[in-house]
Order: structure tokens, then sequence, then C-alpha cells
């Protein structure tokens, strides 16, 4: 496989774009599918900007921790990943999932090197890993009382008392479920 067909996978995939940083000049440089969707505006694609810029369209409830976690790696250097919301120019919100890493070079300069990849179906309905063969029930039923704390969590930072209700009573259902295998 070439380079050339590697990209439309790597669309398929999810890849919005790429990014690198030089944390002493405090600029970004994003390539036109990041500058496009996290910035807003493609022909920012190529050129040094401030972060602020380069994620001017992260969704207002997400960027201050999501700042915060930017600054915090700009100092400490590392591996990196976030998932945030963006706002669309209509108004939509996509996920994003933001993973780089950034290092200091040999003059002791911090650089870092991404991507962001599109997470938003994995948000509207489920999606989920297929369990591995050796995977036994009881393994399933723990990865369903995670899933299920985690959408119990969601639902009720969302406001959505009626459904929170529902999760809540499955919850129970599992416990139950689970206090029953250990008797």
């Amino acid at each position: 496989m070439s380079i050339a067909s590697a990209v439309p996978a790597l669309r398929a995939a999810g890849l919005v774009g790429v990014w690198e940083t030089n944390v002493a000049a405090g600029q970004s440089i994003l390539d036109e599918g990041a500058a496009s969707l996290l910035a807003g505006n493609a022909s920012l694609a190529g050129q040094p900007i401030p972060m602020e810029v380069a994620l001017s369209r992260t969704h207002p409830e997400d960027r201050p921790w999501v700042f915060e976690r930017i600054r915090q790696v700009r100092r400490t250097g590392g591996p990196f990943a976030a998932e945030f919301r963006v706002l669309t120019e209509g108004g939509h919100v996509r996920w994003v999932l933001n993973r780089g890493i950034l290092r200091a070079d040999g003059q002791g300069a911090m650089h870092g090197l991404g991507a962001y990849i599109d997470t938003t179906d994995s948000h509207g309905h489920p999606f989920l890993t297929a369990p591995s063969p050796d995977q036994d029930a009881a393994d399933r039923l723990a990865l369903a009382a995670d899933r299920c704390i985690e959408a119990h969590a969601a639902l009720k930072s969302g406001g959505h008392t009626d459904l929170r209700l529902r999760a809540e009573s499955l919850l129970i259902g599992i416990g139950r479920a689970l206090a029953k295998r250990r008797d």
C-alpha cells in the first residue's frame, strides 16, 4: 500500500488531520483537515497559529479542561490524549480524539506531533469492541456494568432524569446478576 492509497483509508477511519507544535514559540501548525474542523478556517493550514486559534471551535464546556491539559503536557512533555467536542460552523457537535506526544529536542525546546480523529460515530450509538473468543460471560457482564456506569454518568450530567432512572435500574439488575454469580 502506498502513502497515497493510505490517505483514503485513514480518512475512512476518522482521521481529521494532523498537528505539530512549537511550545517555546506558542505556535501550532495544522493541516487542512484539522484547520477546517478545529480552527474553522482551512486557509490557516500550514501557518503557525496560537493554540487559541488552532482550537477555536472547541465546545465552550470542554474548552477549560482541554486547554489546561494541553498547557500541562506543554510543561511536562510526554504522550497526550483528550477526547472533546467541537462545534461546526452550522452549530453541530462533533467529537474529536486528539492524540500525540510532546518531547524536548536536542536543545531542550519542547515540540509535539499528533493527530485528530473524529469519534462522533461512537457517541451516537453503541460502538463497542467485539468480545474476544476467550472472554467469558462474567467478563461481558462486567463490561456491561462499565458501559452502564458511563451511560448513567453522561445522562446525569445531561439532565435526562427519566433516562438516568432507567440506567440506575439497569445498574441494579447488573449488580444483582454479578452478586448471584458470586454465591
